[in-house]
């Protein structure tokens, strides 16, 4: 079976489609490679193009006729969307509602979405479960919320099931190291950590004075390829005849900065500077997400969420290639 992955050229895009090619399927990756990489395309055909050219995508549904659709492609970083926010509307709630409309039209078929733990906003309890309150506080999350309301609207108009996979921090890179992290400008810790122990240069720390252990953030990583695993079993729980409802992706364990820069130490062997800077507005102190509904009705397990295993997959996917 066909299965159509908007985005698929980017990080966790091409992680899923190496994994949906080893479960049997033919991932057809759509990708304007704005942001992605033509080399992460490795299992399946590749169409090049934008989720706003409503044409384009229409044409791509009726040539391929794929079974569901996993739809990855945005824009993806909090700080641009806060300084662009028109462009953040643009490409992640225009472009979806194209895609979608493309799906409603031509091709009606489940989709699984790439949504994001920042749709939640400030943290009023913790660890985060789905119940929980969806108050964004950037244009990034927002958009991302209101593609996960489309979804909801499109179900209940039209019966296009969906499952709305909401990430926390994903980390690491494929342990086999044919694809990997590529970020252009890199805003993720792990890799940025790593640069700085590869270089001798110093990892700028955002704050040291939150009220946790050691005053920097916590945050929750989730392995890549445990993000991929979820995706597809989203899809065959769709497949099946599930409902459509969102699912939290973590590990429910959080590791602060210092600590992330502490196992990069250990993983590399390099000291690591450290340069401290002001808190950025908007960071809260600890995101950590309950998964619990992800393994009751997904049967969905991390299979690497040691941070020291995140950290040595993606320590050899830079050394192997000097990305």
């Amino acid at each position: 079976m066909k299965v159509l992955v908007t985005g698929g050229a980017g990080y966790i895009g091409s992680h899923a489609c190496k994994l949906l090619a080893a479960k049997g399927y033919e991932p057809v990756v759509y990708d304007s490679l704005l942001r992605g990489n033509r080399s992460a395309v490795k299992w399946g055909p590749f169409e090049e193009g934008d989720i706003a050219d409503l044409n384009r995508v229409q044409d791509v549904l009726r040539r391929h006729r794929p079974g569901a659709v996993m739809h990855f492609a945005a824009l993806a970083y909090v700080g641009e969307s806060v300084q662009e926010p028109l462009t953040y509307y643009r490409n992640n709630v225009g472009g979806s509602t194209a895609l979608l409309q493309a799906i409603v039209d031509v091709h009606r078929v489940p989709v699984v979405f790439s949504s994001t733990c920042a749709t939640y906003g400030m943290p009023e309890q913790l660890p985060i479960a789905e119940s929980h309150p969806q108050n964004p506080i950037n244009p990034y999350g927002y958009t991302k919320l209101v593609v996960e309301r489309i979804l909801a609207d499109i179900d209940a108009a039209h019966g296009v099931k969906s499952v709305p996979l909401r990430y926390f921090n994903a980390a690491g890179s494929d342990p086999d190291c044919e694809i990997g992290e590529q970020h252009d400008p890199e805003t993720h810790l792990i890799p940025l950590v790593l640069q700085a122990a590869r270089d001798g240069t110093p990892i700028r720390v955002f704050g040291n004075d939150y009220e946790t252990p050691d005053g920097t953030c916590i945050r929750d990583y989730v392995h890549v390829c445990d993000l991929g695993d979820a995706h597809i079993r989203a899809l065959e729980y769709l497949l099946a005849g599930g409902k459509s409802r969102a699912f939290n992706l973590a590990n429910a364990q959080g590791y602060s900065v210092k600590q992330v820069i502490a196992a990069a130490e250990r993983v590399t062997g390099k000291p690591i500077a450290v340069e401290m800077a002001a808190r950025r507005p908007g960071d809260p102190p600890v995101l950590i997400g309950a998964a619990g509904a992800a393994a009751e009705v997904l049967g969905w397990k991390p299979t690497r969420s040691d941070l020291a295993v995140q950290i040595a997959d993606a320590w050899n996917w830079m050394r192997k290639t000097g990305k």
